[in-house]
């Protein structure tokens, strides 16, 4: 009676302990699954109805290990509702030029001597300098200073091109400079003496003029010209000889003219250009065509100290003295200039606008007379 009493007992705790762990089973069978959506989160209990939707889904969610993170794509942290993303800011552009376009380009100045007059060219025609244009930056666009002024171009500094490129100045090979010194210098024609004591310091030689009346004006030059013809040997050391027609001119001097070896010289003669004199007259310039030039001689520093003196020249024989340089800004008309024989009012020093002025009226007035 006692082991069945026993017996049953056990079976009757055993029984119960079946049914408990049953009940405990049922129960979280029974409690709801928590929803991933924040704001439908439904607690479990009232101990979690007390805590925020926002802890709830983060406890509800599983959380990965750190070998499952790897390789994969970052999540972008979740953004509050109402809450509009950030713009992206985008590059800046380069603004649009809206400057000035047009280059400034000054009028062209006259080209002025050491004595302040208008140069002219081998052909006669009056001499200007480049126009100043105005400087360029690196983009193009023209330069102006601070004061709002136009940079203007140097001989030094260009600027650039209208496509952003330096300019450079081209370099130009200088002239070669013959300078010839003529000292007691006698000018002969057919072995007769027309002129003596001929003394000129020419510093770079371009044309030397011989006038024979009878014969016209002979045009002589060391380098080829229009219209000349190449005597050879005519500069031979301290001599200069060339033949017009039937008649021999010869220039001697006490010093040697073009170097020890003889060299040739280009000769043109014009015939319809007179002197108003009788006696044979030389010169010398940089102009090839009437009314030529004929500056004065100056006498060697070696003769000023000489005892024996050439005798004065005829007045109408005398060359013209050298004018003054004219002050800055100020330049004497461009005229044909003075011949031995002939006497000219002397010009006085202008500015450079009213000298222009003048100079293009003489120009127009002397081409309606050669069309006339």
């Amino acid at each position: 009676m006692t082991r069945m009493s026993t017996g049953l007992l056990s079976g009757l705790f055993g029984f119960v302990l079946v049914l408990a762990s049953i009940g405990r089973m049922g129960a979280q069978e029974m409690q709801p699954v928590p929803s991933t959506d924040p704001q439908t989160t439904v607690p479990a209990s009232a101990t979690d109805a007390s805590r925020p939707a926002a802890v709830e889904a983060k406890v509800d969610q599983p959380i990965p290990d750190a070998d499952s993170q790897k390789g994969a794509p970052a999540l972008k942290p979740p953004q509050s509702a109402g809450v509009a993303p950030l713009a992206v800011k985008g590059k800046k552009g380069p603004v649009p030029y809206t400057g000035p376009t047009e280059i400034i380009v000054l009028a062209p100045t006259p080209m002025l001597d050491e004595e302040g007059k208008q140069m002219q060219d081998p052909d006669g025609k009056l001499m200007f300098n480049p126009p100043a244009k105005q400087q360029r930056d690196k983009k193009g666009h023209p330069v102006f200073d601070a004061k709002g002024k136009p940079v203007m171009q140097t001989k030094d500094n260009l600027g650039f091109d209208e496509n952003g490129k330096k300019l450079h100045a081209v370099k130009v090979k200088p002239p070669k400079i013959v300078s010839v010194s003529i000292s007691r210098g006698i000018l002969t024609v057919d072995g007769l003496t027309g002129k003596a004591a001929l003394n000129y310091e020419i510093k770079d030689l371009k044309y030397v003029y011989f006038y024979v009346p009878g014969i016209g004006t002979t045009i002589v030059s060391n380098d080829p010209f229009p219209g000349a013809v190449e005597q050879k040997r005519a500069f031979d050391d301290k001599t200069l000889t060339v033949t017009v027609g039937e008649h021999v001119v010869q220039l001697s001097s006490d010093k040697r003219m073009l170097g020890k070896a003889p060299a040739s010289a280009f000769v043109r003669v014009d015939k319809n250009f007179t002197v108003p004199t009788k006696f044979p007259v030389m010169g010398y310039g940089p102009i090839r065509v009437a009314p030529y030039a004929w500056p004065g001689s100056r006498v060697n520093e070696e003769l000023k100290g000489a005892v024996v003196e050439a005798p004065p020249l005829p007045v109408d024989l005398r060359p013209t003295l050298l004018l003054q340089p004219c002050p800055a800004g100020q330049m004497r008309p461009a005229g044909p200039a003075p011949l031995p024989g002939q006497t000219v009012a002397p010009k006085p020093c202008v500015p450079i606008a009213a000298a222009t002025s003048t100079n293009s009226a003489s120009s127009s007035a002397g081409n309606i007379q050669s069309n006339k």
